[in-house]
Parts: C-alpha cells; structure tokens; sequence
C-alpha cells in the first residue's frame, strides 16, 4: 500500500468540478493545464474538458485550482 491508501502502481485520478457563475475569465486554468480546460469564445469563462483527467495531469489540475482567482475550481 501507498502512503495515499492505494496499491503500489496504482494511479490515483482526480475529479475535477467548475463554477461557471464564480469564473472572472482569468485564463489562468488554461495556461495551467490546457488539456483539461478551455474559455468559452462568446464570454471567456471557463469550459471543463475532462471531469476526469489522466493521472498524468493531476499535478497540472491541482495547480489550475491554486492559481484560480475566483476559486472557481474544486479538485477532488
């Protein structure tokens, strides 16, 4: 077993859930981890594109959430 709880080798997913009504448009999620969030053209408030990413990008997601002005994404 891991420290995380899991078996050793397995990889640990993240669930990822956005607040549209609490985005500002900020962008900073897109630069963060650009395979996983998106800005709607018509008004730049994010767009989710993987609910739930790889594990590969959970590191990437995690920092999107920090670096989020608005809190406007929970990481789970």
């Amino acid at each position: 077993m891991t420290a995380a709880g899991g078996p050793v080798g397995e990889e640990r997913t993240v669930r990822v859930e956005v607040d549209r009504d609490a985005c500002c448009g900020s962008g900073n999620c897109v630069l963060a981890a650009p395979e996983v969030f998106t800005q709607d053209d018509a008004d730049g408030l994010v767009l989710l594109l993987a609910a739930a990413p790889p594990a590969e990008c959970a590191e990437r997601v995690r920092r999107a959430a920090d670096l989020c002005p608005a809190g406007a994404i929970r990481v789970t």
